[in-house]
Parts: C-alpha cells; sequence; structure tokens
C-alpha cells in the first residue's frame, strides 16, 4: 500500500470516528443543569455569589469541562491555545471581566475565537463555572 493510500486511509477512519468522539464537548455551547443552586433571579450579580460553594463547583465542572475544557484545557490547564483562566483573580474586576467574556464571547480579525454563551448558559451556570474555576489550584 503507497503512502498516500494509507494516509487516505486513516483521513476517512478519523472521519468516521471523530464526529462520535466528543471528550470535551460537541463543539456546540451546552446549557449546564443548575439544579440545586441558589436561583439568584433576574438581574447579573457583579461578584461570583458561589465562589467557594461545593454544589456551585461540581455543578460547574459539569459546564467548565462541556464548554470551556477543548479551549481552555483540562483541569483549567490551558495548552496555550486560549487564556489561562487559572490567572483570573477572584476578585470583582476577575469577575466582571469573565462574565463579560462569557456573555459576549471574544473575536479577533472578524474571526469568532470564543463563541458568546449569554442566552445559552445561565447566570447560575456561569457562576458555577467561575467558582469550578476559581477552586483550581494554578500550579
Amino acid at each position: 500500500m503507497s503512502q498516500l493510500a494509507r494516509f487516505l486511509a486513516v483521513l476517512l477512519a478519523t472521519c468516521l470516528i471523530a464526529p462520535a468522539a466528543h471528550a470535551h464537548g460537541d463543539g456546540a455551547p451546552q446549557p449546564v443543569d443548575t439544579t440545586g443552586l441558589e436561583p439568584l433571579g433576574e438581574d447579573w450579580r457583579f461578584v461570583n455569589p458561589y465562589r467557594g460553594n461545593e454544589k456551585a463547583i461540581e455543578v460547574g465542572a459539569r459546564g467548565y469541562n462541556s464548554n470551556c475544557a477543548r479551549c481552555h484545557g483540562l483541569d483549567v490547564k490551558s495548552g496555550g491555545m486560549a487564556p489561562d483562566l487559572r490567572a483570573l483573580e477572584p476578585t470583582e474586576e476577575g469577575d466582571a471581566w469573565f462574565l463579560t467574556r462569557v456573555r459576549g464571547g471574544a473575536r479577533r480579525d472578524d474571526r469568532v475565537k470564543m463563541p458568546p454563551f449569554d442566552g445559552i448558559l445561565s447566570q447560575e451556570a456561569m457562576w458555577a463555572i467561575r467558582a469550578y474555576i476559581d477552586a483550581q489550584p494554578d500550579d
């Protein structure tokens, strides 16, 4: 079998298998089940009300892994493709940056670098993800 034929066989096999492999979500933003978290109401909070909340960290882990890990890395350890979120300080300024970026997404050179999650993730889901990020060691 020629080298080109082997390459094409591997490429075809990858294309047939890859759609079924969703280790870090399927690429489309996914809603997050926030059952068990205190509802936050209609008005957006400016400081994370769930920081240190174990249930929120658990919910945030699921939300992060299905929406964020593919770019920001497993266990919030970025491989360089996207910012390392562990460097984001757990402060009001850090919370404001996080919320603005998650809600509005990011574009560079008219290309989507991060999709907007407003209308997909609830306020509870966003703050739970932030709680999970804050709980990760920055080793």
